[in-house]
């Protein structure tokens, strides 16, 4: 008999990859359209959710015993599920510990505990293998991660982490401490001009991150990234959704660009 719940909802992408890394797609009834990882899930599964929006009585027509979302973004749909009669489990976890226990957590409460613990193990030992690798360059580059154009958005905190563990530092630490995206508005593009950053990542979530249009903001010219041309996107299903994704593709594509800046002929001239 299979233990946990078997008919399973998944608001947000990261429950899915989670569940399909660990075997147990086949308990999933429901996902969210923005998924994209594994992309054998947007062919299999049905679509019942957005971020901020749900089709509740498409999720109960589906008869799950289970719901997974995340933040407050989703806890209007958690609290309609919840007066429906429907188990729901709204996470909150915004840093790289925290996606690496989401796994564990999440493993535990569909019965495949063990299987999971040895996932997070794996995602654990991947970082760690990155995060050795990056000590050993010669330089650290100063870094700006660009969430969202307009308003600028900036700071994620898993990111920041992510940044460092890859061999940069984050050039706005102090906002990865606010999780919510209003906290981390900046009021104008200014304070990227003084922390003048040495690589700036884009990650426009729902749409491509366009470098021209950045260095051509007012004042950028005179920063140092955008002088030497470091502006590189990171694909946002890489990087905006805090689970496996962003501790394996994501986070090696960060360190790939700071690598190759690192050791670039500029930095010994």
């Amino acid at each position: 008999m299979t233990a946990g719940p078997r008919r399973i909802v998944c608001l947000t992408e990261e429950p899915t990859e989670v569940l399909y890394a660990l075997g147990e797609q086949h308990r999933i009834v429901g996902i969210s359209g923005f998924t994209v990882r594994p992309p054998q899930a947007r062919r299999e599964k049905p679509k019942v959710s957005a971020f901020t929006s749900a089709k509740i009585d498409e999720i109960l027509k589906l008869e799950p015993d289970f719901v997974v979302g995340f933040s407050d973004i989703q806890a209007d749909i958690a609290a309609e599920l919840v007066r429906r009669g429907v188990e729901v489990w709204i996470s909150n976890h915004r840093s790289v510990d925290g996606i690496v226990d989401y796994v564990r957590r999440l493993g535990a409460l569909v019965g495949v505990g063990p299987r999971a613990d040895a996932y997070a193990d794996t995602l654990r030992r991947g970082l760690d293998a990155i995060e050795a690798q990056a000590a050993k360059l010669p330089y650290r580059p100063r870094v700006y991660f660009e969430e969202w154009d307009e308003p600028i958005i900036t700071g994620i905190r898993w990111v920041a982490e992510l940044i460092r563990i890859a061999g940069g530092d984050d050039v706005f630490p102090e906002l990865s401490a606010q999780s919510l995206a209003r906290a981390r508005i900046l009021a104008s593009g200014d304070p990227v001009i003084e922390r003048a950053p040495d690589i700036i990542l884009g990650s426009w979530c729902g749409k491509k991150f366009r470098p021209e249009r950045v260095a051509a903001r007012p004042g950028w010219d005179s920063i140092p990234a955008v002088r030497d041309g470091e502006l590189h996107e990171i694909k946002s299903p890489l990087i905006l959704q805090p689970g496996p994704a962003a501790l394996t593709d994501g986070v090696a594509a960060i360190a790939a660009i700071i690598r190759n800046w690192a050791q670039s002929p500029r930095r010994a001239a």
